[in-house]
C-alpha cells in the first residue's frame, strides 16, 4: 500500500475537535485561577470552604447506561446530558452533600460538533439545575472502537458537606416514616430491558416517555436539609426497591412500602406487559415512579411534605419496621 498517511485519514479530525472546544468555552466554569493549567481543571475551595466548620469532600462518576442506544436510535441529543449529570449529582445529594463542581468524558467515532454541542447544551442545563459548575471534560474521538453515529458519556462530580452533617442511613430507626419522590420515568436505567420488550418499534412509539430525562433532586433535598433532620437518602436506580433503597438501612430493619400509594407511570406497565415481566423484577430493576425516597422521623414528616412538595410531587410511601426482610412491597 502506497498512501500517505496522516492522523485525520486514519478518522481523527483534531482541527474539528478544537473547533468544537472553542464553542462550547462559555459552558465552562472560568476564572483568573482556571488560566493557570492547560492539563487541568482547577476549584477555589476557599469560596466555600467558611460555610463547614469540619468539610468533607463526596465524589460520584457515573454514565447513563444504555439510554444512549435510545437516544441515537432517535436522533435526540440535547436531554441525554441532563441524564448525565442528574445520575452522578443525585448521588452526591444522598450524603448530605451539595455538587461543587462536574467534569465530562465523551467519546465518540467521529466528532460531529452540531450533536456534540447538543449533548454539552443538555449537561448545561442540567448542572444550572444543580448550581454546580462544569469545569472541563474530554472529548476522544476514537474511530474503531465507535461507529461514526455512536458516542459514549461519562461524568464526574465533586460536592461538600460537613462532617457532622453527612447522612448514612445509621440513625434510622424502626417507625421512621419513608417518602417517596416521584420520578419523570425511567430515569437513566434498565434500558437493556426496555429496548429487548419494546423492539424498534415500540421504541419509536413510546419515543416521548423513553427520552425524557433524569429528574434532578438537588434543590428540593438541600431545602430539606436545611429544616429536617434526615436520618436517610436513597437514589432509586439500578437494583431498584429491592437493593437500592435498602442500601441505606442498618442491621435488623426494613421498609414496609404500600405501592398503592404512589401512582406506577403507564410506560412501566406497556413494558411489563410486552416482555411479561414479573412484578418481582419490576420493582427490582425500575424505580416504578419513585426516583428517590427519604428516611425520616414521622413527627417531621408533615413539615418534609411541605418543602418537597414545593420541587416534587412527594408522599408518604412506607414505613421502617425491624424485620428480617429488608424490603416487604405490599
Amino acid at each position: 500500500m502506497n498512501m500517505k498517511l496522516n492522523y485525520k485519514k486514519s478518522g481523527v479530525n483534531i482541527k474539528a475537535a478544537d473547533q468544537f472546544v472553542k464553542s462550547i468555552k462559555g459552558a465552562i466554569a472560568t476564572s483568573a485561577i482556571s488560566k493557570i493549567s492547560a492539563f487541568g481543571s482547577l476549584f477555589d475551595l476557599n469560596s466555600v470552604l467558611k460555610k463547614y466548620k469540619n468539610p468533607i469532600l463526596v465524589s460520584s462518576t457515573d454514565g447513563v447506561g444504555t439510554k444512549l442506544k435510545i437516544a441515537q436510535s432517535l436522533d435526540i441529543h440535547n436531554t441525554i446530558g441532563i441524564d448525565l449529570v442528574a445520575m452522578n449529582v443525585n448521588d452526591i445529594i444522598c450524603l448530605g452533600a451539595k455538587p461543587l463542581f462536574f467534569l465530562d468524558y465523551i467519546a465518540c467515532g467521529k466528532a460531529k460538533p452540531k450533536v456534540l454541542k447538543s449533548i454539552v447544551s443538555g449537561i448545561t442545563k442540567g448542572l444550572k439545575e444543580s448550581d454546580c459548575v462544569l469545569l472541563g471534560g474530554e472529548t476522544a474521538e476514537m474511530p474503531g472502537m465507535y461507529s461514526a453515529g455512536e458516542y459514549d458519556l461519562a461524568g464526574f462530580c465533586v460536592g461538600i458537606a460537613d462532617r457532622s452533617k453527612l447522612i448514612n442511613g445509621q440513625k434510622i430507626k424502626q417507625g421512621d416514616c419513608v417518602i417517596g419522590l416521584s420520578s419523570s420515568g425511567f430515569h437513566s436505567n434498565g434500558y437493556s430491558l426496555v429496548r429487548k420488550a419494546l423492539g424498534s418499534k415500540g421504541i419509536k412509539k413510546h419515543a416521548k416517555a423513553l427520552i425524557v430525562p433524569t429528574k434532578i433532586y438537588v434543590k428540593g433535598i438541600l431545602a430539606l436539609l436545611d429544616k429536617v433532620n434526615v436520618k436517610g437518602i436513597a437514589h432509586i436506580t439500578g437494583g431498584a426497591f429491592y437493593n437500592k433503597a435498602t442500601k441505606i438501612l442498618p442491621n435488623g430493619l426494613g421498609m414496609v412500602i404500600n405501592k398503592k400509594t404512589f401512582n406506577v407511570p403507564e410506560i412501566f406497565k406497556v413494558v411489563a406487559a410486552s416482555a411479561k415481566v414479573s412484578e418481582r423484577e419490576m420493582y427490582t430493576v425500575f424505580n416504578m415512579g419513585i426516583g428517590m425516597v427519604v428516611v425520616v422521623n414521622v413527627k417531621q414528616a408533615e413539615t418534609a411534605l411541605g418543602i418537597l412538595n414545593k420541587y416534587y410531587k412527594a408522599q408518604v410511601i412506607g414505613a421502617i419496621d425491624k424485620s428480617k426482610k429488608r424490603m416487604v412491597l405490599y
